[in-house]
């Protein structure tokens, strides 16, 4: 049975509207005309709690909002008040981007009309369809983290009207640059329309990563200014040079916080139901953010379905990232991978062969579910970051961990036939891959929140020094260490992650929960790279992918590689117990060896030197056989 149509339809005439309201007494749409000035135009009510109005005349390009009344008891879930004007959830357009004022979250009659202070929803005509293609990425490939704004905020080569846009990653010199990385698909951090928390203004301080969105639909006209025809063009550019396309979508809650929160959309039309409470009516907060989307109500799930639609077919990427994804899937009882949504997900004509990517974890009840989603999906796997980074911090008895990651976390993924695994050393939440050998503690003070964000326990270390150092024995540690952090990384079967600027030594010195840097501090420096790493990991990037062993997502067999020691002699069970030992020789059926020393002193495996906390790989044409 077809739904009913929900958002703006352009036709000959003008525009028809569909909001969903069902407790609303009453809906208005409101047009602006170029001076702001506004008129009201009432809706009628429909079937299944949808309000249409049919408004002859208009064109792309106007400008509207939506205004609701009914009753108003936040407590049981109702936010009506007409003097906040709010963003049709369906809308594909805004005209700038959301400002936070606590005028937004004032109580009903406390505040002034809110229409000076949102952005207005524009009428837009679709784009021409795209012919489905399959994703260009598959699994075992390279993922690159990109925070759109800082990715090329400071690009020498870009044109400054485009730094810091989507517009700018299909610069030839931004693509070169992810092609000389073998890069398979980059991620997009959140690019729909966000709003900064309430606290970040007081303190000078914006929101740089997306995370706090208030449309699903919309792009944020900060990083694209073009709309959806800019993302559509780089989406284009990128897949013509071999790259895929994958987005990091945020439908485990929306920017409209908790109940002192601003009231902007979602809120002001159905709070009753887009969002999760408790039995005494208060808002659940299983994201740490002040609400939680009620995934499991039928509106919720079309909401998320129509706007993954949307991205898949208007855009052409590839497939999608899911932030504290466990919300996705959460039921009364507990996470449940076949949760109605999830299961539609794999089902959906359009998007069921798009790649589709948890993070397997939130901080509500069962909220930890890494190797859960099952088949189809992809994890990001935070053991396979804390066990290397531990391995490489120098902890005693972390060789067996370093070889089951190596080999794609079998006691994680094992039940299904192939990795499911996306191993990681680094991500946007976190330290930065060289910050992790040059500071011991987080320094997030530039938060304004007394350094008290952000993760406590890193397995970081500083190699004597803590933060910046002039002395060139310590940063020669350093670099050495990141050498080998990313060469255990691109020799990892499964999948695999870089973030952006970890391939040239990126740091934030020490800010380890940058969300709120929309500055130098989470700006990529592409002026100051390192540019021993970088050639270091282009080098590592070509080997990967002339190497199937590294990019295979299926199990090996003992037929197919062999763990030895460095006399060429498999590990004994006491050498795999041996607590000090660090070194070990990963060396598969085709011939590839691949060498690992984390000791403090070069080791000889055989004949072939392999310096001190060094990841040495060795193809089978190098080695004789």
């Amino acid at each position: 049975m077809s739904q009913p149509p929900l958002g703006p339809d352009m036709h000959e005439r003008g525009a028809r509207f569909h909001i969903r309201s069902p407790d609303a007494g009453q809906l208005w749409i409101c047009l602006f005309d170029d001076e702001d000035r506004e008129t009201r135009l009432p809706m009628a009510p429909g079937a299944e709690g949808i309000w249409s109005l049919d408004v002859p005349g208009v064109r792309e390009g106007a400008r509207y909002g939506v205004r609701a009344d009914g009753p108003y008891d936040p407590g049981a879930g109702f936010w009506f008040d007409p003097d906040k004007l709010l963003l049709d959830p369906y809308a594909t357009a805004i005209d700038r981007a959301f400002a936070y004022d606590p005028a937004l979250a004032s109580r009903r009659g406390e505040g002034p009309d809110t229409a000076p202070l949102m952005p207005k929803a524009v009428l837009t005509l679709p784009p021409p369809p795209l012919t489905p293609l399959p994703p260009l990425f598959q699994p075992g490939g390279l993922i690159y983290e990109v925070q759109v704004r800082g990715f090329t905020r400071l690009h020498p080569d870009v044109p400054e009207a485009q730094r810091g846009t989507i517009a700018a990653l299909g610069h030839p010199k931004v693509i070169e640059h992810l092609q000389r990385l073998h890069v398979s698909a980059v991620e997009l951090m959140p690019v729909n329309a966000w709003i900064d928390e309430r606290h970040l203004g007081q303190l000078g301080l914006h929101n740089a990563w997306g995370y706090n969105p208030v449309s699903y639909f919309a792009l944020d006209p900060r990083i694209a200014p073009g709309g959806m025809a800019e993302l559509r063009g780089a989406v284009e550019a990128l897949h013509a040079a071999g790259i895929g396309v994958i987005l990091d979508m945020v439908y485990n809650h929306d920017g409209e916080s908790d109940a002192l929160g601003p009231t902007l959309s979602l809120r002001g039309l159905d709070a009753r139901h887009y969002f999760r409470h408790e039995p005494d009516g208060s808002l659940i907060n299983d994201t740490g953010t002040g609400n939680s989307i009620d995934c499991n109500h039928p509106a919720s799930q079309r909401l998320i379905l129509d706007s993954l639609r949307h991205f898949a077919g208007a855009a052409g990427v590839d497939g999608f990232r899911f932030d504290l994804a466990p919300a996705l899937g959460r039921l009364p009882g507990g996470f449940d991978a076949r949760a109605p949504l999830l299961d539609a997900m794999r089902t959906d004509p359009l998007l069921a062969d798009r790649v589709l990517i948890a993070e397997p974890w939130d901080i509500g009840p069962g909220g930890y579910q890494l190797g859960q989603f099952g088949e189809g999906w992809l994890e990001w796997n935070d053991r396979y970051r804390d066990d290397l980074r531990r391995f490489w911090r120098g902890d005693r008895g972390m060789l067996g961990a370093l070889a089951t990651r190596l080999a794609g976390s079998s006691d994680i993924f094992g039940k299904a036939p192939v990795t499911r695994t996306v191993n990681f050393l680094a991500a946007h939440d976190g330290f930065t891959l060289a910050d992790l050998t040059a500071y011991e503690r987080r320094h997030n003070e530039a938060n304004g929140e007394q350094n008290r964000d952000g993760h406590g326990e890193n397995f970081s270390w500083n190699n004597g020094v803590e933060g910046p150092s002039d002395d060139l024995a310590v940063l020669e540690a350093r670099r050495r260490d990141i050498k080998a952090l990313l060469g255990t990384l691109f020799c990892s079967r499964g999948t695999i992650m870089l973030t952006a600027g970890d391939e040239f030594g990126r740091s934030q010195q020490g800010n380890n929960n940058a969300y709120a840097q929309d500055n130098a501090t989470g700006w990529v420096d592409w002026a100051g790279h390192d540019r021993e790493i970088e050639a270091h990991a282009f080098a590592l990037a070509t080997l990967r992918a002339s190497q199937p062993d590294l990019r295979d997502t299926h199990w090996l067999s003992e037929d197919d590689v062999d763990w030895l020691d460095e006399q060429g002699q498999p590990l004994t069970v006491a050498q795999w117990e041996d607590a000090e030992r660090r070194c070990l020789e990963m060396r598969f059926s085709s011939g590839l060896a691949i060498y690992v020393n984390g000791g403090d002193q070069p080791r000889f495996f055989g004949s072939v030197e392999v310096p001190a906390r060094t990841v040495l790989a060795v193809p089978a044409e190098q080695r004789g056989g």
